[in-house]
């Protein structure tokens, strides 16, 4: 699975992760939480995510496609 800058990710804990920064190919600052009040960044690797969401790359064609 090749998890990019900005993708949204299921983690194996059930919790939505937006992917902020790539550290290296398994290990990825993320960004959690519902809304200001609870949001956290936190370290995650590629074993605790359970499948992208929201791929980054889909959203570049989608936003092509519109044009």
């Amino acid at each position: 699975m090749k998890i990019e800058e900005y993708d949204t990710v299921l983690l194996k804990d059930g919790r939505k992760a937006a992917i902020v920064e790539i550290l290296d190919s398994s290990h990825f600052l993320a960004d959690i939480g519902d809304g200001p009040k609870d949001w956290d960044t936190i370290e995650i690797t590629l074993g605790e995510i359970g499948h992208i969401v929201k791929s980054t790359e889909c959203s570049r064609m989608a936003l092509r496609a519109r044009k």
